[in-house]
């Protein structure tokens, strides 16, 4: 447990080395890196993986408030320098692509490297996302079923287990009806479920004892993590300020072929043209053939493929750089 920002945060950490920060999204926890300890450790690196706020063993405020991007960003940079850090890799997936993205937007001070998983980086729009979604799907959008007051909140804690592993599987890029295209609606009537089969046994790449780890660390309440969508609006608010402004640390991107994320409105134009608009993008959008929301999960080896050259290479650049400073100033300081 590590106090951050008035909160604590649960953590698992495992190698020495530079720091890389793990950031999961939503429904998970830290064990969805649990595929990236090893071999990141094995490379010579440091790995912390939060439970965010909201869930798992952390800290989960009641205040809607306390969610926003700024809290999540402050937690992120809070706890590299808890952790006896001045700097840090942060690499994130789902939800925690868009707290590592704005943490490198926001304090490219501290980031030596970014990497987000499934959600591209963030331009902001110029109108409130969840009117855009409202306007364009009548309101159906998940977005906008997640912001209705206890609504989301009491059907995925009806049954924790059966939530999770509908979820998990229901974008996942096993389930058949991944990867056609279709946005994540909820009918009138309906819940976020009800859009998604029940799997009668698990697909390979989760097992029965993830999914109980998942369970537990719930414990039956999901309000703390559904809060982040109710700061979305509020999010497009907070960040006025960086209105145009360009991720600069040194970026890496991957994403499924099968995940639902890039098919939302308007993101397969903006992945497309992310190596224009993104200078420093190390190498072009990584895509990943069958694979659906959960990348690190789904594919551990291509994505530690991915990510580790991605970190070492940035790791010689600031080697070379170091000595070649070293150099200088030792030219500086020689007699003349």
């Amino acid at each position: 447990m590590v106090d951050v920002n008035g909160i604590q945060l649960h953590i698992a950490e495992a190698g020495e080395g530079p720091l890389v920060v793990l950031l999961h999204g939503f429904p998970e926890s830290w064990h969805s890196w649990r595929h990236q300890f090893g071999p990141l450790a094995a490379a010579g690196f440091r790995v912390v993986a939060p439970d965010q706020r909201g869930y798992g063993g952390s800290d989960r405020p009641e205040d809607v408030s306390a969610y926003s991007i700024l809290h999540l960003v402050g937690d992120v940079v809070g706890l590299i320098h808890a952790l006896g850090e001045e700097t840090a890799y942060v690499v994130g997936h789902d939800w925690g692509a868009p707290v590592a993205w704005h943490t490198a937007l926001l304090r490219p001070d501290v980031v030596r490297g970014v990497a987000g998983l499934s959600v591209p980086p963030p331009f902001r729009g110029t109108r409130r996302p969840l009117g855009v979604m409202d306007a364009m799907f009548g309101g159906r959008f998940y977005w906008n079923y997640f912001n209705l007051p206890g609504v989301a909140d009491a059907e995925l804690a009806r049954d924790p287990r059966t939530t999770l592993r509908k979820a998990l599987y229901g974008v996942s890029g096993d389930n058949p009806a991944s990867g056609d295209g279709r946005q994540p609606l909820v009918e009138p009537g309906q819940g976020w479920l009800d859009t998604m089969p029940d799997p009668e046994q698990l697909p390979s790449w989760l097992t029965e004892s993830d999914l109980d780890h998942l369970t537990d660390s719930f414990a039956g309440d999901f309000t703390g993590a559904l809060n982040w969508y109710r700061n979305i609006d509020r999010n497009w608010e907070l960040t006025a300020a960086w209105h145009g402004a360009v991720v600069s640390p040194p970026a890496l991107y991957v994403y499924g072929d099968r995940d639902l994320v890039p098919a939302f409105p308007g993101t397969p134009q903006l992945i497309s043209q992310l190596p224009t608009l993104m200078p420093n993008l190390r190498r072009d959008p990584v895509l990943l053939k069958g694979c659906g929301h959960w990348t690190q999960q789904e594919r551990p080896d291509e994505v530690n493929a991915a990510l580790i050259p991605f970190l070492k290479e940035l790791e010689e650049l600031k080697e070379a750089e170091e000595a070649e400073e070293a150099e200088e100033a030792e030219l500086r300081d020689a007699p003349a």
